[in-house]
């Protein structure tokens, strides 16, 4: 596979610009809490925001469970998804 001059291992530079007053804020506050540099703070939140956690089916799914039963909606049954298939078609 070829990487072209920079390499596999690499580093790239980006240039933000035009960053609101607020939105600098909140990422620089951010950063303290984390105890992390305002440039690895951003590089965390856009690391996180494109790599979605593994997600744990077994809970994923107990969740759903306890949210449908604290809601009381009723099952889904093969009855209740044809009526709502048929519900508007005349």
């Amino acid at each position: 596979m070829h990487y072209g001059t920079m390499g596999r291992n690499a580093m790239r530079t980006i240039t933000l610009k035009n960053v609101p007053d607020s939105l600098y804020r909140r990422v620089r506050r951010s950063a303290a809490a984390n105890r992390r540099s305002l440039n690895r703070e951003i590089q965390a939140r856009l690391d996180g925001s494109l790599e979605p956690a593994a997600m744990d089916a077994e809970a994923f799914i107990a969740r759903v469970r306890a949210a449908r039963k604290n809601l009381r909606i009723p099952p889904l049954t093969e009855r209740f998804l044809r009526a709502a298939k048929n519900e508007g078609r005349a």
